[in-house]
């Protein structure tokens, strides 16, 4: 369900409702408070389900629902401690079904961190929780694509200032395996092509601009190139995502969050797709967050989780191709 007080319902219901259009396409079920959902569209035909085997059946005439209550008040904007209770409770049952094989993937709505924090949440966001969820031992890297890119930041939620003392070899290369494992597993490459960009403006400029590329990223390159993974570094970020560019590989590493992101949400801002690999299930979710300031106004922009859901189904189907 997400943050009850932002945008997911809404998104859920227009993706629904679009998706249901589409005989071939992927059905999904909600885990969610069906009176909330209610709430936000009185006109919406929900069918509170048992089992998740019951969804598909029902996803053309129904909103399919798995009960999660709510205990606390849902405003629109306005997050209720209340609530952050069920909202755990539906990521740990989702990750359960999952687990189990009763559901294909799982697609999160946006949480509210700052609200779960308050009521005891230990892990930094969901894709931590949802690591240990999976056992402790997953190492998850996140993968944020649209038509015609995926990117994948090597570090993430940093200030600028602490990047290049935070990049490490060991994690450029782990990023890279999980990478091209993903490729070839969940979008059939069966021989992907990685790019790396660099850190500093001209790749370093021979080491005038900074030496990162000399003493950390070239040499993660040189392993994963050992590994028989395809990649080419670092080459300068400011020459490696225009059109021309982007025909020459399947993904491309990025060494800090907007470096990946900018490109991406330039291409294509309300469609980009947050995929993280590295679990034993497919996780994906839309790029963006609770937009508090435009929750119960009608407003919200379902493509982003409408495109999570179709890649979630897409990579499903591949997925068990891939392992027979």
């Amino acid at each position: 369900m997400g943050e009850p007080a932002g945008i997911g319902g809404e998104i859920a219901i227009k993706a629904w409702l679009e998706l249901r259009k589409d005989s071939a396409g992927p059905a999904f079920f909600l885990i969610d408070d069906p009176a909330r959902l209610t709430a936000i569209d009185p006109a919406i035909e929900i069918l509170e389900i048992g089992s998740p085997e019951q969804a598909r059946q029902t996803f053309p005439d129904a909103l399919p629902v798995l009960r999660q209550s709510l205990d606390g008040e849902v405003e629109p904007g306005r997050p209720d401690i209340g609530n952050a209770a069920a909202v755990i409770a539906a990521i740990e049952r989702a990750v359960a079904l999952v687990a189990k094989g009763q559901a294909d993937a799982l697609v999160t709505n946006p949480i509210h961190k700052q609200t779960l924090y308050q009521a005891g949440f230990k892990f930094p966001g969901h894709t931590e929780y949802l690591a240990h969820l999976a056992g402790g031992g997953a190492q998850p890297v996140m993968l944020l694509l649209c038509p015609g890119l995926k990117v994948v930041p090597v570090t993430v939620h940093l200030p600028l200032k602490e990047v290049a003392g935070a990049l490490k070899q060991d994690a450029i290369v782990q990023a890279g395996r999980t990478l091209a494992a993903a490729l070839r597993r969940d979008f059939a490459i069966p021989e992907p092509r990685l790019a790396v960009a660099a850190l500093n403006p001209h790749a370093g400029e021979s080491g005038a601009l900074g030496r990162e590329e000399i003493e950390v990223i070239a040499p993660a390159v040189e392993t994963l190139c050992a590994e028989g993974i395809s990649v080419t570094g670092p080459a300068p970020a400011d020459t490696l995502f225009h059109a021309e560019a982007r025909q020459h590989y399947d993904a491309a590493l990025c060494m800090y969050h907007d470096q990946a992101l900018l490109p991406l949400k330039t291409i294509d801002f309300h469609s980009g797709v947050n995929v993280t690999l590295g679990l034993p299930f497919i996780r994906t979710s839309p790029d963006h967050g609770t937009a508090f300031d435009i929750a119960g106004l009608g407003k919200a922009d379902a493509r982003s989780l409408i495109a999570a859901i179709r890649t979630a189904g897409e990579m499903a189907l591949r997925r068990q191709a891939a392992d027979g």
